[in-house]
C-alpha cells in the first residue's frame, strides 16, 4: 500500500474573476485546501507474472450530498450538497508480464502523455502546484480506460496504448481540450478511440527524456450525435447516415526529468492540433444549458511549455542525507489559443507566463513542505494587471 497527501494554504493579491477590463482587480484574499489524498493498492501472483493496481484519490476533502426534511419550509424534502470536492478511481489495472522486459495491461491508467502520468505525486515535483502549463490545457493526471502495452528495451522504454477518446462538448478557449475528460456521465464513450505512443529514454544515470504523441476522434463520444454532416436522401433509420464531422485531435509533446548528485530538473514542451474546431465551435454555442459546459470557442491549436530546476543545499547547510532543502526555479507559459484562425478573437486572457521561485524540504522521503511566490502576466500585460501568489504546501508521501 501507498499514497501521499498534500495540504495547501494560499494567499492572492488578486480577485478571481480575469474577465474584468484591465484584469482582476486588486484583493488580498486567502483559500486552505485538501488538495488530495492519494490511496494506492497493490497485489500481485509473481508464479503467473499477474499484478492489480487501484488509485482513489479524494480531492478538496471528498464530497458529499444529504436528502433532509426541511419542516421551516413547509416540510419539503431538500437535496443538499454538505461537502464539495471529488472522489476517483484515478487507476484499476490488471497487468500480465512476459518475462522482465513486456506487459500488458487493461482497465483504467494515466494516459502516457506530458510529465504528470509519471511524476504526478507531491515530491516528483519541486513547486507547491503541478505545472499550470500542462494542466490547463491537458487533464490533470489524465486517466483514461482501455489497453496498454509496454516493452522495456534497456535503454529505451516503449508505451502503446488504445483508450476511450474525449467528449468535444466541452472544449472550450480558456482550457482548449482539458474539460474534454469524460467524468460527467456514468459511462465513457468509446465510439471514437484513441492511439497514444511514447518512447522514454533511459541511456544516462538519472536523466530520463523522451516524446509522446497522441491521436484520436472526439465527435462521436459527444453525448448526442449532433456534429454530423447533411446530405441528400439521408436514411433516417441511421444515427449518422452522413457520416460525422471528424473532429481529430493530435498532441505532441517532449519531456525530461533529470536527477543528478544534488540537482532536480523536470520540462516538457507541448503542442496540440484540433480538426474542424470552427465547426465545434459553432454547435457547442448551441448547447444546452443543463450540460453545464463553457460553450465559448475552441481553437485549433494550443502550446504549452514548462521547466523547473532545483538544488539540494541541505549539506551546505550541516544536514544529513535524510534531509533535503532544495531552493527552486520554474517557469510556465500556456497559450490556449495558439495561432487561431482569422474569424477567432485571440483574447490576450488566455496566454499566460508565471514565474515561481521557492525552496522545498524533504524528509526521509516521506515528509513534505514547500513554500514558493508565484508570479502570472497575461499576455497583454500593457493592459492586464499581474497577479501574485504565496503559497504553503505540506504533507506526506509513502
Amino acid at each position: 500500500m501507498s499514497g501521499y497527501g498534500d495540504l495547501q494554504f494560499t494567499y492572492y493579491n488578486y480577485g478571481e474573476n480575469q474577465n474584468r477590463v484591465g484584469g482582476s482587480q486588486r484583493d488580498s484574499r486567502m483559500t486552505f485546501d485538501t488538495t488530495r489524498l492519494s490511496l494506492e493498492l497493490e497485489a500481485e501472483l509473481p508464479d503467473f507474472g499477474l499484478e492489480a493496481e487501484i488509485e482513489v484519490e479524494f480531492e478538496h476533502g471528498g464530497t458529499g450530498a444529504s436528502m433532509e426534511l426541511e419542516y421551516e419550509e413547509f416540510g419539503e424534502f431538500e437535496v443538499e450538497v454538505e461537502k464539495g470536492g471529488e472522489v476517483m478511481v484515478e487507476e484499476l489495472v490488471l497487468t500480465k508480464k512476459f518475462g522482465k522486459r513486456f506487459s500488458l495491461s487493461i482497465g483504467r491508467f494515466y494516459v502516457a502523455v506530458g510529465t504528470l502520468s509519471a511524476y504526478s505525486r507531491p515530491t516528483d515535483y519541486l513547486a507547491t502546484v503541478r505545472s499550470e502549463a500542462e494542466t490547463l490545457i491537458l487533464p490533470n493526471t489524465w486517466h483514461e480506460m482501455g489497453l496498454q502495452a509496454k516493452a522495456d528495451l534497456g535503454l529505451v522504454t516503449l508505451t502503446a496504448q488504445a483508450v476511450n477518446g474525449l467528449d468535444s462538448t466541452a472544449f472550450n478557449s480558456q482550457r482548449w481540450v482539458a474539460e474534454g475528460h469524460q467524468l460527467r456521465f456514468e459511462m465513457a464513450r468509446a465510439r471514437d478511440m484513441a492511439m497514444v505512443l511514447r518512447a522514454d529514454v533511459n541511456r544516462f544515470e538519472g536523466l530520463v527524456f523522451g516524446v509522446s504523441g497522441y491521436y484520436g476522434g472526439t465527435t462521436r463520444n459527444r453525448p448526442k450525435p449532433d456534429l454530423v454532416k447533411a446530405c441528400e436522401n439521408a436514411d433516417s433509420r441511421q444515427v449518422a447516415p452522413c457520416g460525422y464531422v471528424p473532429a481529430g485531435l493530435l498532441i505532441l509533446d517532449a519531456h525530461l526529468s533529470l536527477v543528478k548528485g544534488p540537482w532536480r530538473a523536470k520540462a516538457m514542451v507541448l503542442w496540440g492540433n484540433l480538426q474542424n474546431a470552427d465547426d465545434i465551435s459553432a454547435r457547442n454555442a448551441r448547447l444546452s444549458n443543463f450540460l453545464n459546459v463553457t460553450r465559448t470557442p475552441v481553437a485549433e491549436h494550443a502550446l504549452a511549455v514548462w521547466g523547473e530546476l532545483g538544488r539540494n543545499v541541505s549539506p551546505l547547510l550541516g544536514l544529513n542525507s535524510d534531509h533535503k532543502v532544495e531552493p527552486y526555479v520554474r517557469f510556465d507559459y500556456v497559450d490556449s489559443q495558439f495561432n487561431p484562425r482569422a474569424e477567432l478573437f485571440d483574447n490576450p486572457r488566455f496566454a499566460r507566463a508565471i514565474y515561481t521561485v521557492g525552496a522545498a524540504y524533504t524528509l526521509a522521503d516521506l515528509f513534505f513542505a514547500k513554500f514558493d511566490f508565484g508570479h502570472r502576466r497575461l499576455n497583454d500585460s500593457s493592459r492586464f494587471r499581474p497577479e501574485n501568489t504565496l503559497r504553503l504546501s505540506t504533507g506526506f508521501s509513502y
